[in-house]
């Protein structure tokens, strides 16, 4: 299987991150991309029509997208019991949220990254961090992420997302008022499969 991925995209990152956990990374090439919503790289654009990634080729199946499936698809091949039955929707909730706080992020970086800088809104800039700042403030609240609970999807999709946020928006400071998220972020960085997938 060939994963196409981006080290800067959280949501690559995400399946980077199961890949590890679920003892994947022999059968998972990882082929890196250089795509943009305004110039997309025909290697993703064969894979995914959308023209995002990640997406993932699969000998003798369709290409499989976006993340979220990419993600299902690998815990049950792999039987990695990441997505807990009893935990279940909960489990998805959590990881939604934790895309949605992706897909706020990365807008934010577009905004300044590709419109011109006389027309980037401070007022649309604001709005994203308003959404990211609701979802983080429900997860700091979230029994998931007490301490000694067992890993799951919700778990890996916060991480990602956290380190996104501190990779490109760090100077709006997530953890302030998120003490115990920001405790248990500290401790989940330190795991071998984010020290290995950490954007260079």
């Amino acid at each position: 299987m060939e994963l196409l991925s981006a080290q800067p995209s959280p949501f690559a990152r995400k399946v980077r991150v199961l890949v590890h956990e679920s003892g994947l990374a022999d059968e998972v090439k990882i082929i890196e991309v250089a795509t943009t919503p305004i110039d997309t790289d025909l290697l993703v654009a064969k894979a995914n029509p959308l023209g995002k990634i990640p997406a993932l080729v699969i000998p003798d199946m369709r290409p499989i997208y976006d993340s979220r499936v990419i993600c299902r698809y690998l815990d049950c091949y792999a039987k990695a019991g990441l997505y807990p039955e009893d935990r279940l929707w909960e489990t998805l909730t959590v990881e939604a949220t934790a895309d949605g706080v992706m897909d706020a992020a990365v807008l934010m970086t577009y905004e300044r990254r590709i419109r011109p800088e006389n027309m980037v809104s401070e007022t649309w800039l604001d709005a994203q961090w308003a959404k990211i700042a609701r979802a983080v403030e429900s997860i700091d609240m979230s029994e998931m992420f007490m301490p000694d609970q067992p890993l799951g999807m919700g778990h890996i999709g916060i991480g990602c997302a956290l380190a996104y946020l501190d990779f490109r928006h760090g100077d709006r400071n997530w953890r302030d008022g998120n003490e115990r998220l920001e405790e248990w972020f500290e401790l989940f960085s330190q795991r071998d499969s984010m020290k290995a997938t950490a954007p260079e």
